[in-house]
């Protein structure tokens, strides 16, 4: 396994982050204690889940079975760096959710209790606090708020989201704060209000990134690396487009891929799997070793269902890939055309 640190910090974490919503949902507890043990072996320390993984409002699934692999013998928690987020709803109520100071308390000693330890490593913003349930979290997370209308239009000032998160560093219930979620200028603004708080401020963003999205890289990369983020990206491998879509499909093997998404894809897919071929790698390994050839990168989450999947992505960190690949990616491809303003602009 490679080591890095996380952004600015000192802390040191494995090139590859362990994602944990398919515990519960996809992967039964049996299999989820098989999955982190196994990564435990193979030298993955950083583990990320959230409070609202599971797929049952208010429960928090995924954070109890983390709680009861940690509780077990062998001193799991000092393994590990352990990072959870707060933000959605954990409830039909209006203070069950959000960035409120009252909020980010109630959440914290929440999750702490359902995973059995007394801090939390890394402790995370899953989106910027907008005053209000967006329709798109609401449909995510399938809450029903009845008769209750939202009518604030803004969320949580920063001063007060950085005091209450001052306190439980204080408390030692948690020792950084991340983001996820967030826009380049949501990053600069919460730092900049937590360096005159003397705070550290956010030392981390988890960003959907990928080969097939990659509009982080106009202002999101560049503010991570200007302000010393490290870039955790989800989703490395676009819910399995570049896991070999196109070979799976032909093979009649499960997929979860639309038909239209797989469709609009087509021709770089094909022009992707081809140079896949080419190199002798498999398109997954090439996608998340694309992302961990970017210097802004901390480690990419990957989000195994199973031991197989588990082991097949650390075959990336082994793998170079030469300017002229990446050349050869970026065409197939392309991105934003680069950072901002330079990407539309003269």
């Amino acid at each position: 396994m490679q080591y890095t640190q996380l952004g600015r910090t000192g802390l040191s974490v494995s090139r590859l982050c362990l994602g944990t919503m398919n515990f519960g949902p996809e992967a039964d507890q049996a299999a989820s204690f098989a999955i982190m043990d196994r990564a435990l072996e193979l030298g993955i320390n950083f583990f990320d889940t959230a409070n609202v993984y599971g797929k049952v409002l208010g429960e928090g699934v995924t954070e109890q079975i983390i709680g009861r692999w940690l509780a077990q013998e062998g001193g799991r928690r000092e393994k590990i760096v352990l990072a959870t987020k707060l933000h959605n709803p954990m409830g039909n109520l209006p203070l069950e959710r959000g960035l409120s100071a009252r909020h980010i308390r109630w959440a914290c000693d929440e999750s702490l209790r359902r995973l059995r330890t007394d801090y939390i490593d890394l402790y995370q913003m899953h989106h910027v606090d907008r005053g209000k349930a967006s329709d798109a979290i609401i449909r995510l997370m399938k809450v029903d708020y009845g008769d209750h209308v939202f009518r604030a239009d803004h969320g949580a000032p920063w001063e007060e989201i950085w005091q209450a998160m001052e306190r439980l560093v204080t408390a030692g219930k948690i020792l950084y704060v991340g983001s996820s979620n967030f826009a380049a200028w949501n990053i600069a603004q919460a730092n900049a209000v937590a360096a005159a708080w003397h705070s550290l401020g956010l030392v981390s963003e988890q960003s959907k990134y990928n080969l097939a999205t990659r509009a982080v890289e106009l202002e999101v990369v560049p503010a991570c690396r200007g302000l010393g983020l490290g870039l955790l990206p989800w989703s490395p491998l676009e819910a399995g487009l570049l896991a070999g879509a196109l070979e799976k499909a032909a093979e009649g093997r499960r997929a979860k891929i639309k038909p239209e998404t797989l469709e609009k894809h087509r021709p770089s897919l094909q022009a992707y799997e081809s140079l896949c071929r080419e190199l002798g790698e498999r398109p997954a390994d090439v996608a998340l070793a694309w992302l961990l050839a970017n210097p802004v990168v901390t480690a990419p989450i990957i989000g195994p269902r199973t031991l197989d999947q588990l082991a097949g992505g650390l075959r990336a960190l082994e793998i170079g890939l030469s300017a002229e690949v990446l050349a050869r990616l970026d065409a197939i491809w392309p991105g934003p055309g680069g950072e901002a303003p330079e990407a539309y602009a003269w």
